[in-house]
């Protein structure tokens, strides 16, 4: 009974990015990060459970990665779809444009598909990331949409351009060579989880300063800790 545990997990996991998908269709971006947050509860929990129980299987690392592809790709791609729909028009009134521009929204998915099947079948990525990962993405980009809708006053064209960018600069750190270090605390040790509680403190402070929009500026802190660390101005 207890190697169906895991799956259950994942499952509810797909259940809750399939629901994030349908609010971010509806505009609904509130209700969109709490389901993509408990999609990510479940996606650690089915993790832990298979650690803690034994109970690993290759259909479960298939079927992980399918609900993932849902959860962590699918629902923030159709929340920035959704987002560059409502807005695209501050930048330009040509009706092709219009119309089609918000679409890109959807390389997040496609570079998280590609992310997720190059995890698949990358052994160096056992103990830590190589790549920005999915969860990470997709909570960046469906906090983000929130807090520019219901925290900035005022869209300028400026931001738009930035966050069209930033697209492009997300989906390449998905596929990217960069590694990154991983949330998940083995021990509760302060000694060697000094970025990971860091992190934490961070991510805490700045929810409590700027609402949901903190969790992408905690994300940001997450790439630009990972960055650092590659390059030797932190150490391991």
């Amino acid at each position: 009974m207890k190697k169906y545990i895991p799956n259950t997990l994942t499952s509810f996991s797909l259940f809750s990015g399939s629901i994030a998908t349908v609010m971010a269709f509806e505009g609904e971006y509130y209700w969109v990060v709490v389901w993509v947050i408990i999609a990510a509860i479940f996606d650690f929990s089915d993790g832990f459970a298979a650690r803690l129980l034994k109970a690993y299987s290759p259909m479960g690392k298939e079927l992980d990665s399918l609900s993932d592809m849902v959860s962590f790709g699918l629902a923030p791609s159709v929340t920035v779809f959704r987002f560059l729909s409502e807005n695209v028009n501050r930048i330009s009134d040509n009706p092709v444009i219009v119309e089609y521009l918000p679409y890109i929204a959807f390389l997040l998915a496609i570079f998280s598909a590609l992310r997720l099947a190059k995890f698949n079948i990358d052994e160096r990525q056992s103990d830590s990331f190589i790549g920005l990962n999915t969860p990470a993405n997709a909570l960046f980009w469906v906090s983000f949409c929130y807090g520019l809708t219901y925290s900035v006053p005022v869209l300028s064209p400026t931001l738009i351009y930035t966050f069209i960018a930033a697209i492009i600069v997300f989906s390449l750190l998905m596929t990217s060579e960069i590694p990154m270090f991983s949330l998940k605390i083995k021990s509760l040790k302060f000694k060697g989880n000094e970025h990971r509680y860091f992190l934490a403190l961070f991510m805490i402070g700045m929810v409590a300063w700027l609402g949901i929009l903190g969790i992408a500026g905690g994300i940001l802190l997450y790439i630009t800790l990972s960055i650092f660390q590659q390059t030797g101005v932190l150490r391991k």
